[in-house]
This record gives C-alpha cells, structure tokens and sequence, in this order.
C-alpha cells in the first residue's frame, strides 16, 4: 500500500489543528484519528450543492452562503449549477483550508476560489449568518460533522434553536438552509421543524459512484 504523506497542519480557532494528507493522488483532511474529508468520497458534499439549487428553482441573482469551505466539492458543485448572475459567499474559519486549497490542493480547486461570482468570508460562518438578516437565497452548511460535530465546541451553536433561529432570518422568503451530517440526528430535525422551517431529510451516499456509507442532508425551506 502506498505510504501516507503529511502535507500540513492547520491551526483550527478554539479546537485542535488539522492534518493534511496525502497517499497518491489522493488527499485526506484529518482532526486526531478522524478522517473529515477525503476526495476518494465527494459525493454527498456534490449532492449539497446540486440538490440546494435544485431547490432554488431557478429564481433570478441569487445569493447563497457556504459555511465551511472543506475541499471545495460543494462550492464547485454550485458554480457549475447556478449563472454568471449568482453571488456566492464562502465563510471558512480556518486559513490554512483555504491555504491548502490555494496550495497543495490547487488542480483541484481549479480556480474555483477565484471565480468572480466568488467571495471568501475568513471567518466564522454563524456571524455570517447573525449580520445578514435577509441577505441569503440559500445557506449551505458543512461545518465540522454535521450537529454532532467533532472539530470545535463553538460549532455546535449554530445548529441550537438559537442558531436556526439566525439562519431564518438571514434567508429570504422561499429560501433554503440546506445542512450536511455524516448521519441522522432526529434531535436535530425535530429543532429545524420547531424552528418554523419544512423539512425535507434525504440521505445520500458519501461516493460519487453511489457507493460506501450514507450521509444525510437535510433541506429546510421557510
């Protein structure tokens, strides 16, 4: 088998670094002995994208918010759905992600951080949400690992009867909060049906080719 290479570590705000791997042509984002990412399984972070502009139906200038930029599957996945009309904001707490991506990562990000329709937000995804009251057609959440997450405590606020709350009033009317998890949390889908929002939890597979493990996304819509 063919060796793993460290490539990196990334200082996470709050929570322990990160590790960049490398074994092959194949890149693996690590927290302790946790694998978070891998580009061996894209499939559910493509399916974020795509089925959350499905959902937008089409509708003229959209604006949407990425909390947690990972290796770029889903915000790769929107560009290629949505026109030249579209904004799109990324928010990544983490800057060595986004140096990751500008760096070891670069032919697979292929330019998508620099397409104008693009902005980087350095920083945490739930004050993006707290400032922009109405702002957002859709908010696109890959954060830590999903409502049970593992990377940073202050992560788990954003997904609290609180936190929905927020992401509520930042989407615009007939919006979607559009939220991945590694599984089922049925706490966490009673709280998006309290918080007002109509719930639609769809589980697909972690492999573009639909295979391996399920993940779930859940798409609330107000």
């Amino acid at each position: 088998m063919t060796p793993r290479e460290l490539v990196g570590v990334a200082e996470v705000p709050g929570g322990p670094p990160l590790r960049l791997f490398k074994r092959g042509a194949d890149f693996m984002i690590v927290l302790d002995r946790n694998e978070l990412m891998s580009t061996r399984m894209s499939g559910s972070e493509v399916a974020l994208g795509t089925m959350t502009c499905d959902r937008l139906g089409g509708r003229a200038a959209p604006r949407l918010l990425i909390g947690g930029y990972g290796m770029g599957f889903t915000l790769r996945a929107v560009l290629g759905r949505l026109g030249p009309d579209a904004q799109v904001v990324v928010a990544e707490l983490v800057p060595g992600i986004i140096e990751w991506a500008r760096g070891p990562m670069a032919a697979l990000t292929d330019g998508c951080l620099d397409d104008p329709r693009v902005t980087v937000d350095m920083g945490d995804v739930a004050e993006a949400i707290r400032s922009g009251s109405g702002s957002y057609d859709a908010i696109l959440l890959d954060v830590d690992n999903g409502p049970d997450g593992l990377t940073r405590p202050a992560n788990d606020g954003i997904y609290t009867a609180r936190g929905l709350a927020a992401a509520k009033r930042a989407l615009r009317p007939g919006g979607v909060l559009a939220v991945w998890s590694a599984g089922p949390d049925a706490a966490f889908a009673r709280r998006l049906a309290q918080a007002g929002f109509a719930v639609d939890e769809v589980r697909v597979k972690a492999r573009d080719n639909g295979k391996g493990a399920s993940h779930v996304i859940w798409f609330a819509s107000v």
